[in-house]
């Protein structure tokens, strides 16, 4: 396993849709997963897509410790494999939430999501993986989702004076000052 780098906004990587993994439970496959965990670990992240590490496969990572630099006061959220996943929403509540992410570094927007869902895929070996979210844990895969189809979140803010970065937000009193800073990332490839 290695950390990788993440891809900025900008890449082009970011913005392709990612093509449908044909063979869960290879080991390349198990390798990529390996890799994607412990990247999201190293940055402090709660989820990764592959296209954020320059693969461009359907499949995310995700989970959350309570001990989370980047997002100290989330409920905790089990780590998460899924392959060539499918979401939909559960119910019309639409809730808009501050989202970071690993490829927009010390920055936020406010992104409105539908507040639960229905997820199923595979696993990293080909096992079915379904259920429901929540909440946060339904943010996290509604964000990474939209990676597998080049979608970024501020693509999904409404207004766009809900979208900076963090310290000016902070400064303007538009999102809670013990809002932790990004972490510093590692320098990234072009992949």
């Amino acid at each position: 396993m290695a950390v990788r780098a993440v891809l900025r906004m900008g890449h082009p990587q970011l913005r392709r849709r990612a093509n449908e993994v044909e063979r869960p439970g290879d080991e390349a496959l198990n390798a990529l997963v390996g890799d994607m965990l412990e990247t999201m670990e190293a940055a402090g992240g709660v989820g990764l897509a592959a296209p954020q590490i320059g693969v461009p496969l359907r499949v995310i990572v995700f989970g959350v410790q309570s001990d989370n630099p980047r997002y100290p006061d989330a409920p905790p959220v089990p780590r998460t494999v899924l392959v060539n996943p499918e979401i939909t929403a559960r119910g019309r509540d639409v809730r808009p939430e501050w989202e970071g992410c690993l490829s927009i570094p010390g920055m936020r927007g406010l992104v409105p999501r539908p507040e639960r869902i229905r997820y199923r895929g595979l696993d990293a070996n080909g096992q079915e993986v379904e259920g429901e979210a929540r909440g946060f844990h339904a943010r996290i895969i509604q964000h990474e989702c939209d990676h597998l189809d080049g979608i970024l979140y501020p693509d999904r803010i409404v207004n766009p004076e809900m979208f900076g970065f963090i310290e000016e937000l902070k400064a303007a009193g538009l999102v809670a000052g013990d809002l932790p800073p990004e972490p510093a990332q590692p320098a990234t490839g072009r992949g």
